[in-house]
């Protein structure tokens, strides 16, 4: 039933940006916790050409793919979409990731390639190199109808401002559950 592809071609481009949620799972090399989060699409991911893809890292409660991402010869990732609408269809990404943090200058190149109305409260950019493209058929995954992205983040992002939502990454998003490095602590003022 399942396929593997060559690149996203136009049809799974479209697929995959079409998705109002992925899923993004990685791990450390060794031992510690393996991490599965849900990620909106509203805008947040692009295909970059047929074996790169990037989405908004928005700030949340953890950080593990970053963590994961940087830990030293690591940087395996895989993004999942499901169909919840239409053809059953599950399409798998596997590659490398890397990170861009929002002071570095790769995030501001990549930044726009999204047609994200903001990128108010993302940490980073994360690019991921795929070298495995994968569906099977997604007759597990129920039907479900898309009614609207939440506004939540937004709301918490505005509150806090720019500075808040910097001392929130140096709180709560500097390690992971292990004690991996994740967001960097500022070192200087927020620009």
């Amino acid at each position: 039933m399942g396929r593997v592809y060559e690149e996203l071609d136009q049809a799974l481009a479209r697929f995959v940006s079409s998705q109002p949620i992925f899923f993004v799972a990685t791990a450390p090399l060794v031992g510690g916790h393996v991490n599965c989060s849900p990620k909106s699409n509203n805008d947040e991911l692009v295909v970059l050409d047929g074996r790169r893809v990037a989405y908004l890292d928005r700030t949340g409660s953890g950080a593990e793919t970053i963590a994961h991402l940087r830990e030293e010869g690591n940087g395996r990732i895989v993004l999942m979409f499901c169909a919840f609408e239409g053809p059953p269809r599950i399409l798998r990404l596997h590659g490398r990731g890397q990170v861009a943090f929002r002071d570095e200058a790769a995030f501001l190149e990549l930044a726009g390639s999204f047609r994200a109305r903001s990128l108010e409260g993302s940490r980073s950019i994360v690019t991921v190199e795929v070298t495995r493209i994968s569906d099977s058929c997604g007759y597990g995954v129920p039907l479900m109808a898309f009614e609207a992205h939440r506004r939540q983040a937004d709301k918490w992002h505005a509150a806090k401002g720019e500075e808040g939502v910097r001392s929130y990454w140096a709180e709560k998003n500097s390690e992971s559950l292990d004690g991996l490095l994740a967001v960097p602590r500022p070192t200087s003022a927020p620009r």
